[in-house]
């Protein structure tokens, strides 16, 4: 996978993480109603499962027709795809932010065997360097999964912090009337904070 596939990949899961925060948002904000779970979620997640494991077991075959370092490869490659498939089907299916977070440092993971799997076909300090290289690619990836998780849960609070707020001084303005009246702009206020 190049760099900018790399980079595509992990742009589309920071927006995955990006909207369930938006999704979270909304769901604050919006009148409770009991929630449902979709079926076709987990029939989704089981499906991409199944796929994943087939796949994995066609590149495995193929993987079977070359020896060497060229065979590390071909198997690392097979799994660190299986692992993709199968971490973003379980994170789409669970749809949390920690699990997004926990898919990205598995997929991180599976990467770095691939990488180090790579870096067989070379020797002596090339190798060395291509090991680093591999460390380094895996700390890089851990860190942004991290950092991603804690930007979306610092948004998150910032905006909760800002409804608490704009909820207040709406209580207040409520102040300024009385009886029934009173009554409607606190109601009113509630239903438009979700309070």
């Amino acid at each position: 996978m190049t760099a900018r596939l790399k980079n595509i990949h992990a742009l589309m899961i920071v927006g995955a993480a990006l909207l369930w925060s938006a999704h979270v948002r909304a769901q604050a904000t919006a009148p409770v109603v009991q929630s449902v779970t979709v079926p076709d979620a987990k029939t989704a997640w089981n499906t991409a499962r199944d796929t994943a494991a087939a796949n994995y077991k066609v590149a495995r075959a193929r993987c079977d027709v070359v020896t060497g370092n060229p065979h590390d490869v071909c198997v690392a490659e097979a799994k660190a795809e299986r692992v993709r498939v199968e971490e973003e089907a379980g994170a789409a299916y669970k749809n949390t932010l920690k699990a997004y977070t926990q898919a990205r440092m598995r997929i991180a993971d599976a990467n770095y065997d691939r990488d180090k799997a790579r870096c067989g076909a070379v020797t002596g300090n090339n190798r060395d360097v291509c090991i680093k290289q591999a460390k380094a690619t895996l700390i890089a990836a851990r860190a942004d999964a991290t950092a991603d998780r804690k930007m979306i849960e610092a948004r998150s609070n910032a905006r909760e912090d800002k409804l608490t707020a704009e909820y207040r001084v709406a209580l207040q303005k409520c102040d300024a009337f009385a009886g029934a009246a009173k009554d409607q702009c606190v109601d009113a206020a509630k239903t438009a904070y979700g309070k």
